[in-house]
């Protein structure tokens, strides 16, 4: 069954169909195929998946996002950046990775974030003198930061098919996130002395940064309030991801002062669609897991690799090959609700803590999202950029380097994720 499962799959994704759509009918043509079993599994799986409480948290986390992005903080936030990261050579660059720290802890999503900064701050970084490829390339890299910083909505779906506690993940997202984020601003320097590109302007003084962060700070203390309020059992996650929507709220109508009713309906449509596609596909997944369950193919996949490689530190290298490779023509989201089951009971065998191995997941597969033949940062940043997509991704490497340095260091440093 598994079988006619991977190849139906695979066929429907050649052929264009949205990853949802496939993952529902392959597992209906799975259990057809099979033929000892009825297809009204597959509709209780969608149903089922439906029915969890922690589940609520996704789609309160994206309102909160998009009311705060959606106003004037996005623009303070983005101020805030430049005028940070510009007196240094490559700033025009390295905005791009600050403004991915902060709006990292608001929407929670790598394609919102490239979507949302690349379309302003490229164009931009374009009139500063950079290439176009170059600011695409640094664009589609720095998204990943924002599945890293809390509240980040790919380690939300790996909690829920792990069993492993949301707090704990979202706290161990903070330091990958900052060392990705210190890597990238290394290599935008490193860049711009490399080209001779100079810095834009030293004119900020600290009492403009001080009034930016101000205007800034609803933002920034988003991910603080979450995490304390997790931490401390103040709350759940759903109820913080409900608490943020009331501060998103808050913040428009006192702070800023800038929420009108069009906004707010638009918010919510935008919040909604967002929903809807990540729900969809964990509707679908959750019959695909099923499928690999019936099969037991998770225990049988544990038993081969701990039986044919044996050393851990192999083992670790073999998840992380297979996660790059299956990351560059599958997105995010159901690339982990497909391989969260199939690699928790193997981290197990090797000791390896489900906390470590979620960060692991997350940080690698986010990787994907901008390696070729289908990466969405990547695609989203050449586009906004008006740019080749093989110019881009020549432009990749400085990048993709730094993330291999910060994935290895996840991988095999237990203490960068277990403080």
């Amino acid at each position: 069954m598994t079988l006619a499962l991977i190849l139906s799959f695979t066929l429907l994704m050649l052929l264009a169909v949205p990853v949802g759509h496939a993952l529902v009918l392959s597992s209906a043509f799975a259990i057809y195929f099979y033929g000892g079993l009825p297809l009204s599994i597959v509709v209780q799986q969608l149903y089922q998946q439906t029915q969890s409480f922690p589940m609520l948290a996704l789609p309160f986390f994206m309102l909160a996002g998009t009311l705060m992005l959606g106003g004037t903080l996005g623009n303070e936030l983005l101020a805030f950046a430049s005028k940070v990261m510009q007196r240094w050579k490559g700033g025009p660059l390295a905005t791009t990775v600050v403004a991915s720290v902060v709006f990292g802890g608001v929407s929670g999503s790598a394609v919102a974030n490239a979507s949302a900064l690349g379309s302003v701050l490229i164009p931009w970084q374009k009139r500063q003198g950079y290439p176009s490829a170059l600011c695409a390339a640094n664009n589609s890299t720095s998204a990943v930061i924002d599945i890293l910083i809390p509240p980040s909505i790919p380690l939300i779906l790996y909690s829920l098919i792990s069993g492993t506690s949301i707090a704990d993940l979202f706290t161990a997202g903070l330091l990958p996130g900052v060392l990705l984020a210190v890597g990238l601003v290394v290599a935008c320097n490193w860049i711009a002395r490399r080209r001779g590109f100079a810095a834009v302007d030293k004119s900020a003084t600290m009492q403009e940064l001080g009034r930016l962060a101000v205007l800034s700070s609803p933002a920034l203390l988003l991910p603080v309030l979450i995490l304390l309020g997790l931490r401390f059992g103040i709350a759940t996650p759903t109820e913080i991801a409900v608490l943020a929507v009331v501060y998103a709220l808050a913040m428009s109508v006192f702070f800023y002062r800038d929420i009108t009713w069009s906004r707010f309906q638009d918010n919510l449509i935008e919040a909604g669609v967002a929903t809807g596609v990540v729900m969809l596909v964990i509707m679908g997944s959750a019959a695909v897991g099923w499928i690999l369950t019936f099969d037991q193919v998770p225990e049988k996949f544990a038993t081969w690799i701990t039986e044919t490689v044996q050393n851990p530190i192999l083992i670790i290298l073999s998840m992380n090959i297979l996660l790059l490779v299956i990351g560059m023509p599958l997105d995010l989201p159901p690339a982990i609700l497909l391989l969260g089951p199939i690699f928790v009971p193997l981290a197990a065998s090797i000791g390896m803590d489900p906390v470590q191995l979620g960060l692991m997941m997350v940080l690698n597969l986010g990787i994907g999202l901008y390696t070729p033949p289908i990466g969405t940062t990547l695609f989203i940043s050449a586009s906004i950029a008006k740019t080749s997509l093989g110019a881009t991704t020549r432009e990749l490497w400085p990048f993709f380097l730094v993330s291999m340095i910060v994935l290895a260091l996840v991988s095999y440093v237990p203490a960068i994720t277990l403080y």
